[in-house]
């Protein structure tokens, strides 16, 4: 302990540097627990989906969602959301909804956008369709 005291005094800045990473993660952290938006794993979508009448909502934009989307998932690329809100989610305000992006990094904001919507049921897949795709699980293209 008495080197760890010596060390953080003969080194100021990386001390502080340091501290501030931890109080980052921590308050990251909470305010992922706090959140109304929980990150989901695939095993947990395809639950919703089954039992749950859930939807996937892709936001990739449309060739790459032409290319290969989960079953039943609905196409709403980030442009169309400008555009047009979530009009074409309506009949869905009330079922689970999953955002999936490619790697699970872009979907928080439409997440939270949907949730101000007032869809009180909204998700993120946890590691986009890279972690759908990695389970192995099925893929359509139609």
């Amino acid at each position: 302990m008495e080197q760890f005291i010596t060390f953080a005094s003969n080194n100021g800045l990386l001390s502080a540097v340091w501290v501030a990473i931890v109080v980052m993660i921590i308050v990251i952290t909470i305010k992922i627990q706090l959140s109304p938006i929980k990150q989901i794993s695939t095993q947990e979508l395809t639950f919703l989906m089954n039992r749950e009448q859930g939807v996937a909502l892709d936001i990739r934009k449309e060739k790459e969602f032409n290319t290969s989307h989960i079953l039943d998932a609905i196409n709403l690329s980030n442009d169309k959301i400008t555009k047009n809100g979530f009009v074409s989610l309506e009949k869905h305000k009330e079922n689970p909804i999953i955002v999936v992006c490619s790697a699970g990094l872009v979907a928080s904001k439409v997440a939270i956008d949907l949730h101000k919507a007032g869809f009180s049921r909204v998700s993120i897949l946890k590691g986009g369709m890279g972690a759908w795709i990695g389970a192995g699980l099925p893929l359509t293209k139609k």
